[in-house]
């Protein structure tokens, strides 16, 4: 699947690992939640970056102690109605200080792009024959936002401020 990174198709070091395969030590490689959690010890002293994969129903707060370990959190949107991992981001990001590269895998469309950025993710694995041109202008279409967030873009409250009146 191609990966988008900043609007465009980017390049996937990472490869997924489903349970019961073993994991190699020479390259970047992503394991389900329940994995780590199953054999946390093994992956003790690994000299390759290593990313975990969570189901949406899985919170945050269930990775908090571990993220030093990892460089990648996928998270897993069954249905692009699902929003639960656009909370999650956010939390990852704004409460545990999460710095490293928070993916989006599954069911995404680009009308979201611009969402999963300002709540925290860095890349978005995108269905196959994707059109890289409707990410990259998804991250255009909206140029006013109503909340806060973690990107630079500023709320409609706080520019209002800034409006003359008289």
């Amino acid at each position: 699947m191609p990966l988008i990174e900043n609007g465009r198709i980017g390049e996937d070091a990472w490869s997924f690992i489903p349970d019961g395969e073993p994991v190699p030590n020479d390259r970047p490689v992503i394991i389900s939640f329940e994995r780590w959690q199953a054999e946390r010890d093994s992956f003790e002293g690994r000299n390759a970056r290593l990313g975990v994969r969570l189901k949406s129903g899985t919170l945050a707060g269930s990775i908090a102690a571990d993220l030093d370990r990892f460089s990648l959190v996928a998270l897993e949107f069954p249905k692009f109605r699902d929003g639960r991992g656009f909370s999650t981001a956010r939390e990852l990001r704004e409460r545990y200080g999460y710095t490293g590269e928070i993916r989006a895998v599954g069911h995404v469309i680009p009308d979201q792009y611009l969402f999963l950025v300002r709540t925290g993710f860095t890349s978005v694995e995108a269905p196959e024959g994707t059109n890289p041109d409707s990410w990259a202008e998804a991250l255009k279409e909206i140029t006013i936002a109503f909340q806060p967030s973690l990107d630079d873009t500023a709320p409609l409250s706080l520019l209002r401020r800034k409006l003359k009146v008289g």
